[in-house]
């Protein structure tokens, strides 16, 4: 029997919001691309047009938001794709067959992204803020901030306006990145790209939202594995299985 070592629930969340750290700029403007209006400027032109009007800083606006999305987000759907994975092969003895890897990542990542819809929602908010003319800005200053406004001045309901959409990427992310079956991740990083440039700008394109989608979802999904295997490999639980790791 080999020695193994396991996944703790949070590992995923954790891991989600070191990334997020690192890439957030990246996600600014991937919103700034997918809802400009005006003839398209491209990344290297958004992200000059932000720091020359609003300063360095600037590139982090929302990143509260951000951060409170993968907190809510990823360590749902990281925490229910791994407790199932592991309960089937540590406590029932067996191997993960596709179809089942496929039923527990997207179950994660509907429920992650029904949770995380809020936080998206302000997350966006502020990260568009400094577009739009000066007497019609939110100015939030966090994401609780944010969220009790909304819920003040537009209904609590509101915070969740995203929540389908929201749960089908995530269903499709959660697929695409637990699953980890390679000839998958092409056509899955299509169908999640178009859904994060709808629940960015519902009416904006979905050729147009593909690569800025792709600008922040490529890096931070490879930075959230390189972290998480590290804690995995440094902080996990070690477990005793005939199966090993699936």
């Amino acid at each position: 029997m080999g020695k193994k070592t396991a996944f703790r629930w949070y590992f995923g969340g954790l891991a989600s919001v070191v990334a997020t750290c690192v890439t957030h700029p990246l996600d600014l403007i991937k919103v700034h691309l997918q809802t400009q209006h005006r003839a398209n400027i491209g990344f290297t032109g958004t992200a000059m047009r932000v720091i020359s009007f609003s300063g360095f800083m600037a590139l982090y606006n929302g990143l509260s938001a951000s951060l409170c999305r993968q907190l809510t987000y990823s360590v749902t759907r990281f925490a229910i794709y791994h407790s199932m994975r592991d309960h089937v092969i540590h406590n029932q003895k067996q191997h993960l067959y596709f179809y089942q890897k496929v039923y527990m990542a997207a179950l994660g990542g509907v429920v992650g992204g029904f949770l995380g819809s809020p936080a998206e929602m302000v997350n966006v908010r502020m990260q568009n803020d400094m577009k739009i003319p000066v007497h019609l800005r939110r100015n939030y200053s966090h994401v609780l901030n944010g969220m009790t406004r909304i819920i003040q001045e537009e209904g609590f309901l509101t915070l969740f306006s995203g929540a389908p959409l929201a749960s089908g990427r995530g269903a499709l992310m959660t697929v695409a990145q637990a699953s980890g079956y390679d000839q998958l991740k092409q056509l899955v990083l299509t169908l999640t790209s178009f859904s994060d440039s709808l629940s960015t700008h519902i009416i904006a394109s979905f050729i147009a939202g593909t690569f800025p989608a792709a600008i922040r979802l490529i890096p931070h999904t490879i930075l959230t594995f390189v972290f998480l295997e590290q804690l995995r490999l440094n902080y996990g639980i070690s477990v005793k299985s005939d199966l090993g790791q699936d």
